[in-house]
């Protein structure tokens, strides 16, 4: 048996209009969450009112406890996309909410700019680094971003100036759907503007002659990291990275996660994704952070343990990367065990004590056993020679 909705999640405006069936609901609820700016677009009585509680993650538990009232939450635009109700979502079953979004601040932009939303990469910069743009940003692409507040865009012009993009058009769009709706636009190199704090950001990104961008294609070059000389080379990353194989929302262990090339480039090419590194060592586990933050990927879950004992309630994993500690007693078993069906676990060495560690997982698991030997051309006196990188030997499996 079903039952009604006692949780309205409500999407409003810049024009603060609200449909028959919010303002039905609205005007039910005994109780009315928002932010003074959505009281300041739709009038609520006083004795309903509910400001957001601090820390915020509170406000689950106070909703837990109205559970039987009738309670509306108001929320800007579509709150089921980088809004409110995905995190509602987690704590409260479906049959438990009603939700009436009102147009997204993304779908107004796209209008307003002639833009198709379903070609544009629409993302969140709000209370996010301005770096978590990189990922998205390649020659020709249209962004549409949400931002934190009237800073967000001179920080997103530096980094884009920085990072070899500085022709790119900016456009703000200033309290798009309202009656102070206003729209500004300059190239990244020459952005000056000061903005609203509430407004939309979009970009039409172009890459500056001789510049050169950072695919979301495993593989970079090593001087894209921060490293000690200890970290799984371009070539034979590539080649990990593609027997892990990385999806969107795919989970990934990186044990020995060194300087994060393996988790960066995880969640670089995969969507929604996380990857937690196991790192021990201090200074590896700073140069994995400042990579991270470099590469567009500040989520990467880096954690000061080793394996086996770090692995304990972490999320189940969709692939396993073993990059360091393959010594230890019944590592393997562990990894294998906690992956999901289907999963994959991939292990590389270079010392032959190592390799005879694989040696014997690939008698007794079976998967594949790979040798990869890479030469690079380097000047040899006055002309070029092939110079070796030592050579990795790899185990892959894939979990029946």
């Amino acid at each position: 048996m079903t039952h009604a909705p006692w949780l309205s999640l409500i999407g409003i405006g810049e024009d603060g209009v609200l449909t028959a069936a919010a303002r039905s609901f609205l005007d039910g609820a005994e109780v009315v969450y928002g932010g003074e700016r959505h009281f300041s677009l739709v009038p609520v009585e006083a004795a309903k009112r509910r400001t957001w509680p601090s820390p915020f993650s509170h406000v689950f538990a106070d909703l837990n406890a109205l559970k039987g009232k009738r309670v509306a939450v108001l929320a800007t635009g579509d709150p089921q996309w980088f809004g409110i109700g995905s995190s509602l979502a987690k704590h409260f079953d479906a049959g438990d909410m009603a939700v009436i979004p009102a147009l997204s601040a993304f779908q107004l932009a796209a209008s307003r700019l002639g833009w198709a939303v379903q070609e544009t990469e629409c993302l969140s910069l709000h209370g996010r680094p301005v770096e978590t743009l990189r990922t998205a940003l390649y020659p020709g692409a249209r962004v549409l971003a949400l931002t934190s507040d009237r800073e967000t865009p001179r920080r997103v012009a530096d980094l884009l100036a920085d990072d070899g993009f500085g022709s790119t058009r900016m456009h703000v769009l200033e309290h798009i759907g309202g009656p102070q709706e206003a729209h500004k636009s300059a190239l990244a190199e020459d952005w000056n503007d000061d903005v609203a704090d509430f407004h939309t950001l979009a970009l039409e990104v172009a890459l500056d002659p001789g510049a050169r961008f950072r695919p979301n294609t495993p593989g970079l070059p090593d001087d894209a990291f921060h490293h000690d000389g200890k970290m799984t080379k371009q070539e034979v990353r590539a080649v990990t990275l593609a027997a892990l194989a990385p999806h969107p929302g795919g989970v990934l262990w990186d044990i020995g996660a060194g300087c994060g090339s393996i988790g960066i480039e995880w969640l670089r090419a995969s969507p929604r994704g996380q990857a937690i590194g196991l790192e021990p060592h201090d200074e590896r586990r700073a140069m994995a952070d400042l990579n991270a933050l470099t590469l567009g990927v500040p989520h990467f879950d880096l954690r000061k343990a080793p394996a086996p004992d770090g692995l304990d309630g972490l999320p189940e994993p969709d692939a396993i990367f073993i990059g360091g500690g393959l010594s230890v007693k019944g590592l393997f078993k562990r990894c294998l065990d906690a992956l999901k069906p289907g999963g994959r676990l991939v292990a590389n060495s270079i010392t032959l004590e190592s390799e005879s560690v694989l040696l014997g997982a690939w008698h007794t698991h079976g998967g594949d056993l790979t040798r990869l030997a890479i030469q690079r051309a380097k000047p040899v006196g006055g002309m070029t020679g092939w110079r070796p990188l030592m050579p990795v030997t790899q185990w892959s499996i894939v979990k029946s």
